[in-house]
């Protein structure tokens, strides 16, 4: 029975995903499993992944590498009486329950089936802080000898560093 004010079918509410099979030896940001999780919306969104790329995902995961998804588990991730979306929730739920090399053969196999889209993954568009740190910095130390090189600034005129550096100590 619907709660009062409820229209329409409900939607299945999945539990929280127990992620403990995942690497504890990287950042939660940098694991494979932690992206899947990531990029899950991404990719179970509106026609990004179509039938059959979906299949040779599934397919490369089972012939490439057995030990990543049995005979039986393929032939349940590409059963045609479930909806894509549904089969493709499963897989990467599937994987990331398995650990963090099922995720890692995961995205292996996208690259090679649908680079494009691999590509623009969100996990892949995000740039650390580390990254920006280092930008700003070679930025910065750019400016600075510019500035400093620069012949008719007053900062090397009005200095005593001007002599050190020319004429030594």
């Amino acid at each position: 029975m619907k709660p009062p004010g409820v229209r329409g079918r409900r939607l299945r509410q999945s539990a929280p995903l127990d992620l403990s099979a995942c690497s504890r030896h990287q950042p939660p940001d940098q694991s494979y499993c932690h992206r899947l999780q990531h990029d899950m919306y991404f990719l179970t969104s509106n026609s990004r992944l179509n039938e059959q790329v979906v299949d040779k995902i599934i397919l490369q995961l089972n012939r490439v590498y057995p030990q990543i998804l049995t005979n039986a588990e393929a032939e349940k991730f590409r059963n045609p009486k479930a909806s894509l979306h549904t089969r493709l929730s499963d897989l990467i739920k599937h994987l990331q329950k398995k650990g963090e090399r099922h995720c890692q053969e995961f995205y292996r196999a996208l690259q090679i089936n649908a680079e494009q889209l691999y590509n623009d993954l969100p996990s892949r568009k995000i740039l650390s802080p580390v990254f920006f740190l280092a930008c700003f910095s070679i930025a910065a130390g750019f400016a600075l000898v510019w500035y400093c090189c620069n012949s008719d600034s007053e900062f090397l005129q009005n200095t005593s560093m001007k002599t050190w550096f020319i004429d030594g100590p």
